[in-house]
């Protein structure tokens, strides 16, 4: 039976709707605020929650979204998605929570490294200008598995 202390927190978020975001910032959040060191390392159109022009624009998913609980077809109909989003940044905003962008300064300051996907950014074809001003840096897939080798090290896909 292993007594090693979780050390190290690494998340990969691959999808930038408001629900995965805020589930990946809140827990390398709360990560930092419990001592634990935390990462985020953003691909595929998770990458959009660092893009300067996108991150202010996430959405709800309101299609193959069961936890909706609406029809696939319902969720689909112009303008549910736009109102499932203004629901959700209303409640948000009765919690206090931080802005996409206020919140990633706020990660930032407090030791969460910021990490894009550079198979992602290469595909997409990003520029390091493209994205926040604090991320600190583009990684192989390879390169973030490194930083994963240490003892009390949990991956968490969001």
């Amino acid at each position: 039976m292993s007594t090693t202390k979780v050390k190290k927190m690494l998340f990969i978020l691959s999808k930038a709707t408001i629900e995965n975001v805020y589930a990946a910032f809140i827990m390398a959040n709360g990560a930092r605020m419990e001592g634990i060191e935390a990462e985020i390392f953003f691909t595929f159109f998770g990458l959009e929650a660092v893009q300067k022009k996108k991150l202010n624009n996430l959405h709800v998913a309101t299609v193959g979204n069961p936890a909706m609980h609406i029809p696939t077809m319902v969720g689909g109909l112009p303008g549910m998605e736009a109102i499932a989003t203004r629901m959700m940044k209303k409640e948000m905003e009765k919690l206090d929570m931080p802005p996409v962008d206020e919140f990633l300064e706020i990660l930032s300051a407090s030791g969460v490294k910021l990490w894009g996907c550079k198979l992602a950014v290469d595909m997409f074809h990003l520029e390091e200008k493209d994205l926040i001003d604090d991320m600190d840096g583009i990684l192989t897939i390879g390169d973030f598995y490194n930083r994963a080798d240490q003892d009390g090290t949990q991956m968490l896909f969001v």
